[in-house]
């Protein structure tokens, strides 16, 4: 894939623009049908594929030649075998996967973006259900859960370079999910201890998940609601993808409450995909409108707001950062 924009002065770029979803969607097929993952350590002919996968077989060559197009597949021979990308990062049980996100999206944001007219119309949320439904379906929460790992799985080494967590022995990562975050950073750094804070359906998911890393004992894992319980206090607390949730007011709350956990000495670490003030993320605004379609409320924001709401919760010092391609990190520390 080239990841060049398409020419939108002229008709043949706009159709090309257009025409965008559907190489996302073949994209989101192909990780539903878990094709990677049969073609890993198995490449194949496009006889074999269908076989393998209960395809009919009309399409299929011109699905398997578009993957290859777009460089997700490669062609040898008769046969189509992963391409580097998509054998890193999209093959099932791979530390490296990310195709938790991509399922997610097929599922819940595909549909919802087919009514991003009738959402901005009405200001109201367009996904099917909505979280409380979510959490009464394990499967369904357990695709949730994959889509957060997806994230934190790129962000978490970026993290631990950003912030130096050396003097510190305490961590609380709000809204943590099942700890994928939290415990790669108690792994890259033993003085540690570390805390989920979440809702309690999300407890059977963390316990599993930490005696896989090998770290029961090592992270703990506390239930509540976050708008409703006081946090547990700790030297580092963090709130990853979570204030982009919610409207501003309950952001400047939730930073407040986060504010009242961390220790003297300690900091809050928040970052989001935050809106620039100068030339537009096309990324970042994608983001935001997902925010439209499957909240009440929620959107990306600025960073000059999280500052303010920071300075509201008592904090003084406050260091801005990249985080990765898209994120921003905002370091709020207490002296």
């Amino acid at each position: 894939m080239t990841g060049i924009a398409p020419d939108v002065t002229t008709p043949t770029g706009l159709i090309r623009l257009c025409n965008a979803f559907c190489d996302a969607k073949a994209l989101l097929t192909a990780v539903e049908l878990d094709l990677f993952t049969e073609l890993h350590d198995n490449p194949a002919t496009e006889e074999e594929i269908r076989e393998r996968l209960g395809l009919h077989g009309r399409g299929l060559r011109d699905f398997l030649l578009l993957l290859t197009a777009l460089g997700l597949l490669e062609r040898q021979g008769d046969g189509y075998r992963n391409a580097p990308g998509a054998d890193q990062y999209l093959v099932r049980e791979q530390p490296t996967y990310i195709g938790g996100f991509m399922r997610r999206a097929n599922d819940n944001l595909y549909p919802a973006w087919g009514k991003l007219s009738d959402a901005l119309r009405t200001g109201l949320p367009q996904a099917r259900g909505n979280f409380q439904d979510v959490l009464r379906n394990p499967p369904v929460l357990g695709r949730f859960i994959q889509m957060m790992d997806a994230l934190t799985q790129v962000l978490g080494p970026q993290l631990i370079e950003a912030f130096d967590f050396s003097g510190h022995s305490t961590l609380l990562d709000v809204g943590g999910c099942r700890g994928n975050l939290a415990g790669q950073i108690v792994k890259a750094h033993p003085e540690l201890t570390g805390n989920v804070f979440d809702l309690p359906q999300m407890e059977p998911f963390f316990t599993d998940h930490m005696a896989g890393l090998g770290l029961t004992g090592r992270v703990r894992f506390t239930g509540g609601d976050f708008f409703q319980d006081l946090l547990p206090q700790a030297d580092v607390v963090v709130l990853g993808h979570v204030l982009h949730d919610y409207d501003a007011d309950r952001r400047r709350l939730l930073v407040q409450k986060a504010g009242a956990a961390v220790r003297p000495g300690g900091a809050l670490l928040i970052y989001d995909r935050m809106l620039d003030e100068g030339p537009a993320q096309v990324e970042n605004l994608v983001i935001s409108l997902d925010m439209l379609l499957v909240t009440e409320g929620g959107s990306e924001y600025p960073v000059e707001e999280l500052r303010q709401h920071a300075a509201l919760a008592g904090f003084t010092a406050q260091e801005e950062k990249r985080l990765g391609d898209f994120d921003t990190l905002l370091i709020c520390r207490r002296g």
